[in-house]
C-alpha cells in the first residue's frame, strides 16, 4: 500500500485546501502519479488529444461570438469572421485544422493502445471510455460540419441523415426527427448548432474526465505490457515508476512543441490541405437546387463511408454466406445450454438480410466497424499484452489491418468504380475478420516471455 505524503499547506493554498482538495488532487493525479519509466513517443498522443480538445473549446467559444445559426446568415457570418473580425481567419483555421488534427492524434492514440494491449485487464473500462470518446467525437464533427452552410456541408448532412431512413419501420420518422424538417433546413441548422456547441461537448468532457480517472485508478500501461504496481518498494512506490510531474510533463512538452510547429505550418501555409481538411465546395454557399458532382465526407470519416458504399447487393449475399458459416461453426463448437443461441441468431440475421435492402446493411456495417472496437478487450485472448512479445505473424495481421483501414480511407475520398468497390469490399472483410478471428488467432503461435521488470533505455 502506497504511503501518502501529507503536506501541510499555509496561506492562500492552505485556505483553499481546507475547503477544496486542490493539493491532494494535484498530488494524486500529477506529482505523485507514478507512470512507467519506459514511455516512448507513442505516449505523446494522449496529452496531445487533451491539448487539441482545449483548442477546439476555446476557438469554438470565440467563433460563436460572431457566428449566426441561421440558414440565411450562416455562410455570410463565416465570411465575416474570416474577412472582418480581427484575427478571425486565424481562429477559424485553428478550429477547422484542429478538428482534423484531433482525429489524427486520436487515431494514433488508439493505434498505440492496439499495439501495446492497453485495452487488456485491468484497463477494459479505460478502453471503453476511450471508444465512447471516439464515437462522441464523430458525432461532434458531424454536427459541426453543417454549420458553415457550404455546398458540401449541406449535401453531406443531407446524405448522412437520409441513411437513417434505411432502418426498417422507424427509419423515415427517425430521419425526419433528426432533421426537424423534410429537408435539411434552418431547423436542422439550429438543432445541429445546439448539439455541437452545448450537448456533445458536455458529454465529451465528462467522458474525458471518466477516461482519465479510470486510467489513474489502474495505472498506465507501457510498451512492455508489464504492471508496474506489481513490484513496489518499501515506501509503496512502484520500482519502475517515476512521477508524472516533472518527468513526463517535460517529456510531453517536447511533443507539444513539435506538434505546434506542424499545426502552425498547416494553419499558415496549407489550411485546406489540398481539399482534405476544407473542401473547395464548402467555400460555395449551400444551394438546395444544385447537387455537387461528388459528395464525400471529411477524410476522418472516409474509411467508414467506403464500407457503407461497398455494401452492394452482391456484397450482401457474401455477408449472408459468412454469417451462415459462422452460425454453423458456432453450432459445431458450442457447448452448454446456450449452444443454440448463436446459430439461431445467425439464422435470424440471414433472414433479415434477405428481406431488407443493402442500404440498411451498409449502415449496419459502417456502425459495426466502430462498435467492434468496444469489444476488443474480450476478443483478444493472447497470453501477453504487448506486440513486442507476440509471434511475427501477429505483427503481420496488425499490419494488414492497418493497411486495409488506410486503403478504405483513401477509397472513400475517390468516386466509386467497379474496381474500387471490389477493393473496398475486400478491405471491409479484412477489417471485420481481424476482430471476429481474434479469439482464435491471438492464441496461436510461440510467445516470448515478457521481462519481470520494464526495459528502459534513456533517450
Amino acid at each position: 500500500m502506497a504511503i501518502e505524503h501529507e503536506v501541510e499547506t499555509t496561506g492562500l493554498v492552505g485556505w483553499i485546501d481546507r475547503r477544496f482538495p486542490m493539493t491532494s488532487t494535484w498530488k494524486k493525479h500529477v506529482s505523485e502519479y507514478y507512470a512507467p519509466k519506459n514511455f516512448n513517443f507513442w505516449y505523446f498522443f494522449g496529452s496531445l488529444a487533451l491539448l487539441v480538445l482545449v483548442n477546439q473549446i476555446v476557438t469554438g467559444i470565440f467563433l460563436t461570438m460572431n457566428y449566426k445559426p441561421d440558414s440565411t446568415l450562416a455562410f455570410a457570418s463565416v465570411e465575416y469572421i474570416m474577412r472582418e473580425v480581427p484575427w478571425g481567419w486565424l481562429i477559424r483555421y485553428m478550429h477547422s485544422t484542429g478538428a482534423s488534427m484531433f482525429f489524427v492524434v486520436v487515431y494514433l492514440h488508439m493505434f498505440r493502445g492496439l499495439m501495446y494491449g492497453s485495452y487488456r485487464k485491468p484497463r477494459e473500462l479505460v478502453w471503453v471510455f476511450g471508444c465512447a470518446i471516439f464515437l462522441c467525437l464523430m458525432a461532434e464533427a458531424f454536427f459541426g460540419y453543417l454549420l458553415p452552410w457550404g455546398q458540401m456541408s449541406f449535401w453531406g448532412a443531407q446524405v448522412i441523415v437520409n441513411l437513417f431512413s434505411a432502418i426498417p419501420f422507424i427509419g423515415p420518422d427517425l430521419s425526419l426527427w433528426i432533421r426537424g424538417d423534410y429537408v435539411v433546413s434552418d431547423v436542422t441548422l439550429n438543432r445541429f448548432f445546439a448539439f455541437h456547441v452545448i450537448a456533445i461537448p458536455l458529454v465529451l468532457i465528462g467522458l474525458v474526465v471518466a477516461h482519465l480517472v479510470a486510467l489513474h485508478e489502474v495505472g498506465s500501461n507501457n510498451p512492455d505490457g508489464i504492471e508496474i504496481k506489481a513490484k513496489k518498494g518499501p515506501d509503496g512506490i512502484p520500482l519502475d515508476g517515476i512521477p508524472f510531474h516533472p518527468y513526463y510533463s517535460v517529456h510531453d512538452f517536447m511533443g507539444v512543441t513539435v506538434f505546434l510547429f506542424i499545426f502552425a505550418a498547416i494553419i499558415f501555409f496549407a489550411p485546406e490541405m489540398g481539399g482534405y481538411f476544407l473542401e473547395a465546395n464548402n467555400f460555395i454557399p449551400a444551394n438546395p437546387l444544385q447537387t455537387p458532382q461528388e459528395i464525400a465526407p471529411v477524410w476522418y470519416f472516409t474509411a467508414f463511408y467506403a464500407m457503407l458504399r461497398a455494401t452492394t447487393d452482391p456484397f450482401k449475399i457474401v455477408l449472408m454466406i459468412i454469417v451462415a458459416l459462422l452460425g454453423l461453426y458456432s453450432l459445431v463448437r458450442a457447448r452448454g445450454k446456450w449452444k443454440l443461441g448463436l446459430p439461431v441468431l445467425a439464422v435470424l440475421v440471414v433472414l433479415a438480410m434477405a428481406f431488407t435492402e443493402s442500404k440498411f446493411w451498409g449502415v449496419v456495417v459502417m456502425g459495426g466497424a466502430v462498435i467492434s472496437l468496444f469489444f476488443l478487450p474480450w476478443l483478444d485472448r493472447s497470453p501477453v499484452k504487448s506486440i513486442r512479445y507476440r509471434p511475427f505473424f501477429h505483427k503481420v495481421f496488425y499490419g494488414i489491418f492497418v493497411l486495409a483501414f488506410l486503403t478504405l480511407g483513401f477509397l472513400g475520398t475517390k468516386p466509386p468504380s467497379p474496381a474500387s468497390t471490389l477493393i473496398a469490399q475486400i478491405c471491409a472483410l479484412i477489417y471485420f475478420a481481424f476482430f471476429l478471428g481474434m479469439p482464435v488467432w491471438t492464441r496461436l503461435g510461440t510467445f516470448k516471455q515478457p521481462p519481470e521488470r520494464v526495459r528502459f533505455k534513456p533517450h
